[in-house]
């Protein structure tokens, strides 16, 4: 199992896995031409993380934007980890700018369907 690494782009967030401190980072602008390609490496290394490791499992998502496309890819995969929820610890932040209330609100969105492993959390 290999890490992710995915520079940032002016359409595309930037991914970044840490098998060694089981973290997976997801941040920036996700409006990728085809969404579910840009993604699936990530439901890839998901799904490889579950099998290979119990070991607990943080995410950090810190989005400025994204689109519907992405909206479907991202809820695909908060429901990955909270079925992941089921056999190891998996917490999930949800980063918002203290000035972005559709963040905010897409954050609580989110968490109103997957519940308890996702955290809101505001940043500086």
């Amino acid at each position: 199992m290999k890490d992710i690494s995915v520079e940032l782009s002016e359409l595309t967030p930037s991914i970044q896995s840490d098998l060694t401190n089981h973290k997976l980072s997801i941040e920036g602008i996700s409006i990728p031409e085809n969404s579910k390609e840009f993604y699936k490496p990530v439901k890839e290394w998901i799904t490889e993380y579950n099998k290979s490791s119990n070991d607990a499992l943080e995410v950090n998502l810190k989005l400025d934007y994204f689109n519907t496309s992405s909206s479907f890819c991202i809820l695909e995969i908060l429901k990955m980890l909270n079925s992941a929820s089921g056999k190891k610890q998996v917490y999930v932040n949800w980063l918002y700018e203290a000035d972005d209330e559709d963040m905010k609100e897409a954050g609580e969105e989110f968490q109103n369907i997957v519940g308890d492993i996702l955290t809101i959390k505001e940043v500086a």
